[in-house]
């Protein structure tokens, strides 16, 4: 991956998690006025998916092509943040809702529920969908972490028993995850579909015009409620709200498929732009190491600020205020988290692959 491409991907992961805070924070009782943009949220998400996949098969093709390392290199990254995250959760909402009740409309029950499920990353299972409290974007990660585990079953294992491995695991998750996969794993085609990287300078600056200004007309024209309806005529109101967050499907195929073309055309062209990136490379790079941080906590974070803070809401000043100490908390909370994860990244892969010998050993023995 180019240098500039890489910049280029860290500042879409920047810029995607500003606009899933826009979409969650464009509250009446925070700011009266519609936020700009503040309807790109779950977009972004569809954005988060692709973006995934390809950086999981480029880092397992590159560096950790080891079971032990990729392992310990997922586990920590997600549970470095999502730990936290639960924790930080149930203790903000318990004051936040002492002090403005008005501003939570989110469950706050079924503590045991609730907690076990985000952290098995269960809350989405089949047609089940448990909120984690306040924390309603909390469900992407209920998908992502299982895509990081089919990816692994596939990867790592004999082709007949990892294909295997991840049709039971399809079965067990449900179709709510499973009808999202085809967005993770058009990632994965990003990187490995060799002809890909072939694409002329002229088509690929088509490809990336062309996907800018197709997302620009799919939120214009509101696509995704527009196919939303049609799944609901298909099946039902009562089915369709079964879906919960995979029930924009239809649409979410449709701006994964511009994404995918963006990124293609990008990693053409970025050359062409990297000595412009390089020069911002600095304030990217550590933006873009605070945004899981910045997704999984900015819910419960802005909803305890707008408490303690009680502005009105009637300008943009409250909404403002929330949104510095959004970022100071995000800062603040990532330093002792996801910038320090590395060290339970080290401690986990040295378990593994301790155990992993183990394993080998004892199947060896076994075989003599």
């Amino acid at each position: 991956m180019s240098k500039g491409f890489s910049i280029y991907l860290d500042l879409v992961r920047f810029l995607a998690s500003c606009l899933v805070y826009l979409y969650h924070s464009n509250q009446r009782l925070l700011v009266t006025d519609i936020l700009p943009l503040s309807n790109y949220g779950h977009s972004s998400v569809i954005v988060f998916f692709v973006l995934s996949g390809f950086v999981i098969s480029y880092i397992t093709a590159t560096k950790e092509n080891k079971l032990s390392s990729y392992a310990a290199s997922r586990v920590s990254r997600v549970y470095s943040v999502v730990i936290p995250a639960i924790v930080l959760t149930l203790v903000l909402d318990s004051i936040g809702r002492q002090l403005y009740p008005e501003l939570y409309s989110y469950p706050f029950d079924k503590f045991l529920i609730r907690t076990a499920s985000s952290l098995l990353l269960t809350n989405e299972v089949w047609f089940v969908s448990i909120t984690s409290f306040s924390n309603v974007p909390f469900w992407s990660i209920c998908y992502e972490m299982w895509y990081y585990v089919a990816f692994a079953l596939f990867m790592f294992f004999p082709r007949p028993v990892g294909t295997l491995m991840v049709v039971a695991l399809a079965i067990v998750l449900g179709p709510k995850i499973v009808l999202l996969a085809p967005i993770w794993i058009a990632g994965v085609v990003l990187f490995r579909w060799q002809a890909l990287r072939l694409v002329s300078e002229p088509l690929a600056w088509l490809l990336v015009l062309g996907s800018l200004a197709g997302i620009v007309a799919f939120h214009a024209a509101d696509i995704t409620t527009q196919f939303a309806n049609l799944f609901k005529d298909l099946v039902g109101p009562a089915w369709h709200a079964e879906f919960t967050f995979s029930k924009f499907f239809l649409s979410d195929y449709l701006l994964g498929l511009l994404v995918f073309m963006n990124f293609v055309g990008m990693r053409i062209v970025c050359f062409r732009l990297e000595p412009l990136l390089l020069t911002v490379e600095r304030p990217i790079r550590f933006l873009a190491g605070y945004t899981f941080s910045l997704y999984l906590l900015h819910q419960p974070l802005f909803l305890f600020w707008g408490a303690v803070i009680r502005g009105d809401p009637g300008g943009y000043l409250y909404w403002w205020e929330i949104t510095a100490m959004v970022a100071i908390s995000v800062v603040i909370v990532g330093y002792f988290t996801e910038s320090k994860r590395h060290l339970l990244k080290q401690w986990l892969e040295q378990r593994f692959t301790k155990y992993g010998t183990l394993v080998t050993r004892s199947l060896y023995a076994s075989k003599r």
